[in-house]
């Protein structure tokens, strides 16, 4: 579909056309958080069927992750050139059309190999999604938007681990990843239906000089706060799965997938901060977040299983607050600053994914060498490395809000 070259102040909440907006990028966002996570719960299955360690299992998120980093450095210049819907509609199908093949992977290595394509297929919708709200939705509802974005990624976490493990449960690990690849086809289909045409997207150019995102002390706050925070929130689910399945627990993977619920409060969480960052200011919002995860991360040292899913309910919420506000913050920061809206955004989310992969993976290690105390430790570390640039970055002029 064409994009349009109408001016445009933006979709309003209430009219039509920002309801098809919201939901279009609910179900994408979903689709992609899904399928990104759907082996996190199937870990301990992946180590039974193809004889791996717990650190190389979680490699079939990692090299998901990986991949999409890489894929959003090109993604988001790109999508300077070939507007955002194109490039965010054909992202989500071919995601599912990879996910499809992950389910019938013969061999270790040809399973991580379709999950780096499926990492890297997904990059177009997360690349320039925020940047696409920016330009579509009014001024006074850029946070509002983003949080309702960030909500759909939270309900995907969730039920890509709900709907994996619990299908595994039925028919092992394989009928689990066709299960939620299927979810994803439903999820690309409303996006091709829903997602308005671009009013007020300009081609730019997507030629390397224009990376002065990099030189923003702000913005280069935020890449740290992305990569430091998620790599903390995977690292504690990616060792949570594993022990939930062992001792005193023995949860199956469906069993374990119920804790994956908590993501609720994900959604519950990024949609209130963005509400709140709206009225008070994204620097005061961030570092509460940031302290609310720490607070998570304590409670999971506690024993009983209550006390373990309580914790991760409230590491999750502290998550995607910080998550959902500091997200929509860089394409505003950018865009005070006069530079590519796409390309800050794309390198939030290379940092983001990048932080997944690395700190994400270490958590299979932390496990081995460590038990508990060791992931949190090391999760207990990068959120508290994400608090310290929250607080630097409130020293930051002021450019945005």
């Amino acid at each position: 579909m064409s994009q349009s070259v109408a001016v445009s102040t933006g979709y309003r909440p209430g009219e039509r056309e920002y309801r098809r907006l919201s939901v279009a990028l609910f179900a994408a966002g979903l689709a992609t958080f899904a399928l990104l996570y759907s082996t996190q719960p199937l870990l301990p299955e992946l180590v039974d069927d193809f004889q791996v360690s717990p650190g190389q299992s979680a490699f079939s998120v990692s090299f998901a992750t990986f991949g999409l980093g890489l894929a959003l450095l090109v993604a988001g210049p790109w999508s300077e050139r070939i507007g955002r819907t194109t490039l965010m509609r054909w992202s989500v199908a071919a995601t599912s059309f990879f996910a499809l093949l992950t389910a019938f992977a013969p061999t270790w290595h040809t399973l991580l190999a379709l999950r780096g394509l499926q990492g890297i297929a997904m990059a177009g919708l997360p690349a320039v999604a925020m940047a696409y709200l920016r330009e579509e939705v009014h001024a006074s509802s850029h946070a509002r938007a983003s949080g309702l974005y960030i909500a759909g990624t939270a309900v995907g976490g969730m039920s890509g681990r709900l709907v994996a493990g619990g299908l595994a449960d039925i028919g092992g690990w394989r009928f689990g990843a066709a299960g939620i690849a299927i979810v994803g086809v439903l999820c690309a289909a409303v996006v091709w239906w829903l997602l308005p045409a671009s009013r007020n997207f300009r081609p730019g150019s997507a030629h390397p000089k224009e990376l002065r995102v990099l030189r923003d002390p702000a913005l280069l706050a935020l890449y740290g706060i992305a990569a430091t925070a998620v790599g903390g929130f995977v690292a504690v689910y990616n060792g949570a799965v594993f022990r939930l399945s062992g001792e005193p627990y023995h949860l199956s993977a469906g069993a374990a997938g119920l804790v994956f619920c908590v993501y609720l409060l994900g959604s519950v969480g990024s949609a209130t901060a963005g509400t709140l960052a709206d009225r008070h200011g994204r620097r005061a919002v961030v570092p509460v977040g940031c302290l609310i995860t720490l607070a998570g991360v304590a409670i999971t040292l506690a024993a009983p299983l209550p006390m373990i899913v309580a914790g991760l309910a409230v590491m999750t919420a502290g998550f995607f607050a910080v998550h959902g506000v500091a997200s929509g913050w860089v394409p505003a920061r950018a865009h005070a600053a006069g530079v590519s809206t796409g390309q800050a955004s794309s390198m939030y989310l290379f940092a983001f994914y990048l932080g997944s992969s690395a700190f994400g993976g270490l958590a299979g290690t932390a496990w081995s060498h460590g038990g508990w105390p060791g992931v949190a430790l090391e999760a207990g570390v990068l959120f508290a490395v994400a608090l310290v640039l929250t607080l630097l970055l409130r020293a930051v002029p002021r450019l945005d809000r």
